[in-house]
């Protein structure tokens, strides 16, 4: 029975303690009100310099430059100066007038160095200047002068603070006009209280745009700043990610005719030796290891959905085909070949024929009807490559492409520990200068098997 009692007391105390959510948007309205106009209200925050980076005032001499910077206070200061002088104007020339301007010049000024507090001070110099304005009270709540200066001080301090801010100081502006309204006798019967909401309202929803404009602006910019980090960072893996797969079907191939021919080594033998079907054991053994042990890494980075290609990767020996393709859409294409050629490892003649290819792909997108030069030289200790195309020559507006051409071969070169360097030339065109590094062993054992057949 006590259990049955606690149970059902908890939720009528819970029940005390909710609020409804009229409540709670009230507090919350509330909480914001403080912390935008009474919190800090005379905090010192000074206007800051304009930036000189436009499309204007970068233009502008040097001496010039330096005063652009003070555009912004100036056309403040020009404001408040504009309001004095109506304030001055709508006067009768003695005391009351100098008061009358002062009070319409000191809250624009304000707004310089303490924005939300310049609000505040136009508030109260609105009745102020009121009292102290002599001749007909034609104008009520705000004088001429006072009109003025509080719509200056409202956008400028919108404009400087947040929407948020500008809402709540045209509410409070509308709260003081009902007040004046409510408190009007006999003798002011003429209102500018709804001209006072209406332009403010206007101009207040002005500033407000030209805010969440900037919000968007900035927002966009972070946002294609990440986009585009994420993008080449994509794309490098992308490049990784096939040269991984492409190396992968190059050692595979090598590493399963080691472990097939150490196993039938002994077997070509008449009473080989303990010794020797050791070691051949051995060598099948390790080459099996390494196998399975690169086909676990490359499952890290090859996608579900690939399938390794049926045909042999190609090699420098089919360049010929695709300098035929080439030819074929449009672009003149010459090869020279230096030095004794011969037979590369094959992770080499694909890196250096993806190469060759990238390059002239380039060509045709970014030189339509340009001429091409591909040259192959074989040194001692590697494999020199350089395809150079000239200016476009057609009225054919280039293809931009996707732009990872070049990543792509570099990754290539220097997961080799080769070098590349790709660059415009002087006459317009463009050229990719690589070399890719040999072992002296490789070379020599190539150079042999060669020599046997």
């Amino acid at each position: 029975m006590t259990e049955t009692t606690q149970t059902q007391t908890t939720p009528q105390r819970g029940g005390a303690k909710s609020r409804s959510p009229e409540y709670r948007l009230a507090v919350d309205a509330l909480r914001g009100l403080r912390q935008d106009l009474f919190q800090d209200a005379f905090a010192y925050r000074p206007l800051p310099r304009m930036s000189v980076d436009g499309p204007i005032t970068r233009r502008l001499p040097g001496r010039l430059r330096e005063y652009a910077v003070w555009i912004p206070h100036a056309v403040v200061a020009a404001a408040g100066l504009l309001a004095m002088a109506i304030a001055g104007t709508a006067s009768d020339g003695d005391i009351s007038s100098v008061i009358s301007a002062l009070l319409a010049l000191v809250p624009v000024l304000l707004t310089l160095v303490r924005p939300v507090g310049a609000f505040w001070a136009s508030a109260v110099a609105a009745p102020v200047a009121t009292v102290f304005k002599s001749g007909s009270w034609s104008d009520w709540p705000w004088t001429p002068g006072g009109f003025a200066a509080h719509l200056v001080v409202l956008t400028v301090v919108a404009l400087r603070t947040r929407p948020r801010t500008a809402a709540w100081m045209w509410v409070l502006t509308a709260c003081y006009a009902i007040f004046a309204e409510a408190a009007l006798i006999e003798g002011y019967y003429s209102s500018n209280t709804g001209p006072m909401l209406f332009i403010s309202a206007l101009v207040l929803l002005i500033v407000a745009v030209l805010h969440i404009r900037r919000a968007a602006e900035r927002e966009v910019s972070a946002q294609q700043t990440v986009t585009e980090h994420e993008r080449s960072k994509r794309t490098l893996l992308e490049e990784r990610t096939t040269i991984a797969r492409e190396l992968h079907d190059v050692v595979a191939h090598h590493m399963s005719v080691v472990a097939i021919q150490a196993e039938a080594a002994p077997y070509r033998v008449e009473n080989p030796p303990p010794e020797l079907e050791h070691a051949f054991a051995v060598i099948r053994e390790n080459a099996v290891i390494a196998l399975s042990e690169l086909r676990r890494v490359l499952g890290v980075v090859r996608a579900e959905d690939y399938e390794a290609p049926d045909a042999p990767q190609p090699t420098l020996a089919d360049l010929n085909g695709l300098l035929t393709n080439v030819r074929n859409a449009g672009l003149t294409v010459e090869k020279v070949i230096t030095g004794a050629v011969r037979e590369l490892p094959q992770g080499i003649e694909l890196s250096a024929y993806r190469i060759v290819q990238e390059a002239l792909s380039n060509a045709l997108r970014h030189a339509p009807g340009a001429s091409a030069r591909v040259e192959i030289g074989y040194v001692l200790g590697g494999l020199g490559l350089r395809i150079v195309n000239g200016p476009a020559t057609e009225l054919i507006k280039p293809s931009p492409g996707a732009g990872h051409g070049i990543t792509g071969m570099r990754e290539r070169v220097t997961m080799l520990n080769g070098e590349m360097t790709a660059a415009a030339t002087d006459d317009g065109g463009y050229e990719v200068t690589v070399f890719l590094p040999v072992p002296v062993s490789d070379t020599e054992t190539s150079r042999d098997s060669g020599d046997s057949v």
